[in-house]
């Protein structure tokens, strides 16, 4: 006589295949490509929050408004548009283009670069990587743009833009811009305020990194269960002895499927090479954006006070956060809020849309596995 079968258990992370991989190189030519053609699209809102953030109390303010204020602040963008507009022509608006867009293409290159080799070490052996994770890899990715690429790039930003507002502009074009900084500052002139863009940048990326994963996890359905989290599928009505060996019933797996919310055979990690809609990936992107805007402006504002010609006047990153908390309030932190959070989310969403793109496109044309 048969012995009566035991109940079956499914291990809940059983996957249904491997995740891809993407190679590093790619991430590389990906990013680039994804950076400057994004810095060319939302460059004006990033010219006016630096000028709104620049536009401290003492000097008094240039502009109009109150620029802590998130209801008064579209009011002071809105007239630091029209001043510049009125000086400069609509040229003025993308004044430092040149030094950014120079940044730009190399800072996405490092960013979506070291991510994915970061990623790809940290991923379990089915190829996903949990939400924690991803916050780990963008908080390395943050890093290290912001050592290579990210604070020169800045910093020689803020001072073109700075330089505007000055009676008598002496920067003519980048490269003259960073030959007299160099000159007069030596190398380290291009390096202020390294402190709080590497916590700002890793900061940065960390926040988006980590939504984007979370995101794209739920999305495909990839979310991690705890280790072990076993799913005990129900046996069909035991037959009479002597007959054949009992499997689980099609009806009874279905039946646990619905309980747990999911279509038959939907468990946890079953599609993690879905394809996302670039819709979708543009929504996800722009929540990312959205949330490192609410997580880390106060560093962003310390960041580019520490990098403007004024930047003498503190003596080091936390100098200067003292300073603008004993002179201007805690409300100061939040200054160019309104134009950063449309900027960034935009940003973000054009970056992670064309960045996904190009991954998809070069998967055909470049065969890595």
């Amino acid at each position: 006589m048969p012995a009566p079968a035991a109940p079956r258990s499914l291990a809940a992370a059983a996957p249904a295949g491997k995740a891809k991989l993407t190679h590093p190189g790619k991430a590389i030519l990906a990013g680039g490509l994804a950076g400057g053609i994004e810095i060319c699209i939302t460059f004006p809102t990033e010219y006016v929050k630096t000028q709104l953030q620049l536009d401290e109390k003492a000097n008094p303010p240039r502009y109009k408004g109150i620029t802590w204020s998130v209801t008064a602040a579209p009011c002071s963008a809105g007239d630091c548009v029209k001043q510049t507009v009125r000086d400069h022509g609509i040229r003025g608006l993308y004044r430092g283009l040149s030094s950014l867009l120079y940044g730009s293409i190399p800072k996405a290159a490092v960013r979506f670069g070291m991510f994915e080799f970061l990623s790809n070490q940290m991923r379990d052996e089915q190829g996903r990587l949990d939400s924690t994770r991803g916050l780990i890899c963008g908080l390395g990715a943050g890093v290290a743009e912001a050592v290579v690429v990210v604070c020169p790039m800045e910093t020689v930003k803020v001072k073109f833009i700075h330089d505007q507002t000055s009676p008598n502009p002496k920067y003519r074009g980048f490269f003259h811009g960073v030959r007299e900084i160099v000159r007069e500052q030596g190398l380290k002139g291009t390096y202020q305020g390294l402190t709080a863009t590497v916590l700002k940048q890793g900061s940065n990326q960390a926040i988006r990194f980590f939504v984007m994963t979370s995101l794209k996890n739920w999305y495909k359905g990839t979310v991690p269960l705890a280790p072990q989290t076993t799913l005990v599928v129900p046996l069909a009505p035991q037959p009479p002895l002597g007959t054949a060996m009992v499997f689980p019933s099609t009806h009874s797996l279905f039946l646990m499927a619905q309980l747990l919310g999911m279509e038959e055979n939907k468990y946890q990690g079953d599609n993690p090479n879905k394809a996302i809609n670039p819709f979708i990936t543009g929504v996800f992107g722009a929540l990312a954006g959205a949330a490192s805007v609410f997580g880390n402006t106060p560093l962003d504002v310390v960041k580019t006070r520490m990098q403007g010609l004024e930047a003498h006047k503190y003596k080091n990153t936390w100098d200067c956060a003292y300073q603008i908390m004993k002179h201007e309030g805690p409300l100061a932190f939040y200054k160019g809020t309104v134009p950063r959070l449309g900027r960034v989310c935009l940003d973000v969403a054009i970056v992670f849309i064309i960045y996904d793109e190009v991954v998809k496109f070069l998967n055909k044309v470049w065969k890595t596995d």
